[in-house]
């Protein structure tokens, strides 16, 4: 049976994520941004947490984790590479390891960049993976410790996985990066459908994570570097794909987001240059 998966928004933007398997009851959470509404999930659902699965280092990703632990008793899993920053951890994970809820078994993938040693969680029986701040809905995480070559290549590694892959990220950044993806590919018919999407998402105030990987290709300007429009546009046509990726992620590190593209007035999108 596939994991069920409960989406949390925590703290301002964040998110956290409870995976639970029906048969064996265990249930798993990644990342732990604020223990109150985590809990409050595990309450009403009679869910009992077993593991912490914890994607990196930054304080918005672990500061309920004490409380959670202490509270349920559960085991808490990071990255070995890592375990000098982390909080104290009982399994220590390197890429390639597996980790079971259950019957249903996770794959670990260092996806470096944004942070050294940051880890994703890929669960292809439940077609679930958990990206934190690496990929997220229509952009990824600014590269703080890594480099851009290091991000390119693991950005890289969570394109080759299924198409129909559902991606849990983080944050709810998906507006700004929707904005952004405007400016860097405005001819892409894919993505002003998505932009679309999120207007609307944003106007009912529905989350827009998590979103698909199949869509993130389509649209997701940090998995499209070898796109020829998207090359030409940036006057790049016989760069690498990772100097393509950096060209775009230290515009990206440079944009202020002031709303979203009017689609119908600013169809080049003029006013994002």
């Amino acid at each position: 049976m596939a994991l069920q998966i409960v989406t949390i928004p925590c703290l301002d933007d964040n998110y956290a994520f409870l995976l639970h398997d029906p048969d064996s009851k265990q249930t798993a959470l990644v990342d732990a941004p604020e223990a109150a509404p985590i809990k409050t999930i595990l309450e009403s659902k009679g869910w009992t947490l077993t593991h912490i699965l914890i994607t990196h280092h930054h304080w918005d990703h672990v500061d309920g984790l004490e409380v959670l632990r202490n509270a349920y008793g559960a085991r808490v899993y990071g990255a070995k590479s890592d375990a000098h920053r982390l909080p104290p951890l009982d399994v220590e994970l390197s890429e390639g390891d597996s980790i079971s809820i259950g019957d249903n078994q996770g794959t670990v993938i260092d996806v470096s960049g944004h942070s050294i040693n940051h880890l994703a969680f890929h669960f292809p029986k439940s077609f679930a993976l958990f990206t934190a701040d690496s990929l997220m809905a229509l952009g990824c995480g600014r590269v703080f410790e890594g480099t851009m070559e290091q991000m390119w290549d693991s950005l890289s590694k969570l394109a080759a996985l299924p198409p129909m892959t559902i991606v849990y990220s983080g944050h709810e950044y998906t507006a700004a990066n929707a904005a952004f993806a405007y400016t860097i590919e405005p001819e892409n018919a894919a993505l002003k459908d998505r932009i679309l999407q999120v207007i609307e998402a944003k106007e009912l105030g529905i989350a827009t994570v998590p979103s698909i990987l199949q869509d993130e290709l389509a649209t997701n300007p940090f998995l499209r570097a070898a796109s020829p429009e998207i090359r030409a546009r940036l006057d790049m046509k016989t760069a690498s794909d990772a100097q393509v990726f950096g060209e775009i992620r230290r515009r990206k590190d440079g944009f202020s987001f002031t709303g979203m593209p009017d689609l119908t007035e600013d169809p080049c999108n003029c006013a994002y240059e």
